[in-house]
């Protein structure tokens, strides 16, 4: 997959669990779970808004590509 998804990093950088970033976010727990295996297939702007303030961060801290051509 090109875009990987970083939250469990971030996650862990702010000692911040899943159920009190999606009591935060206002989204549920399931749906952090998906961002961060990566089965979710898109994020919303205010989504990636939101989880960056809760965090503390930007979108690139979560975010990251990687060209699967390279590897």
């Amino acid at each position: 997959m090109g875009i990987i998804v970083n939250l469990d990093v971030m996650l862990a950088k702010r000692k911040m669990s899943v159920t009190e970033l999606s009591e935060r976010v206002g989204i549920t727990m399931a749906n952090i779970s998906n961002l961060k295996t990566g089965k979710a297939k898109a994020v919303r702007f205010s989504t990636l808004d939101a989880i960056c303030r809760a965090l503390d961060c930007q979108p690139g801290d979560i975010l990251e590509f990687r060209d699967e051509m390279e590897e």
